[in-house]
């Protein structure tokens, strides 16, 4: 899935597969409909216990989250969706509790493309790359509503 979304949106480095992903899918490893995938689902394999750690959970929520506004940000700047549109989507069709806009606008604008820029630089990978919609917002102290 992950390859179509980057071929389709003409090779734009920001969704370029991970390699990780690449490897499991050319080893067939395709998660639970093939028993393996990143974990082993297969019979009696035991699963990690997973980390406990409030703040790195909060941390990875946050990562995610300014990523998500970066792509509703940039269908709104490419014209691609409208605001409203979007929240609709968001709320209706993946049923967050609220939409991405106005959890860009809850974080702040500015909050949230720093966070993005301190990710970009941190891994210097485009997909953390800020939309140009977010930066001009950030610089005029604007908001989505």
């Amino acid at each position: 899935m992950t390859e179509v979304v980057f071929t389709n949106f003409f090779y734009d480095p920001r969704y370029r597969p991970s390699m990780t992903q690449k490897r499991l899918v050319d080893a067939n490893y395709l998660g639970r409909k093939t028993g393996r995938g990143f974990y082993d689902y297969r019979n009696g394999a035991v699963m990690p216990e997973p980390v406990r750690n409030e703040m790195l959970g909060r941390e990875i929520a946050l990562r995610i989250i300014v990523m998500l506004i970066n792509e509703a940000a940039e269908a709104l700047y490419l014209r691609i969706s409208t605001r409203d549109d979007i929240e609709l989507a968001m709320t209706n069709g993946v049923n967050y509790p609220k939409g991405l806009l106005a959890w860009a606008d809850e974080i702040g604008i500015r909050n949230v493309v720093e966070k993005l820029d301190a990710l970009y630089v941190e891994y210097l990978e485009d997909r953390y790359r800020c939309s140009p919609l977010l930066r001009k917002m950030a610089r005029n102290g604007q908001k989505f509503f």
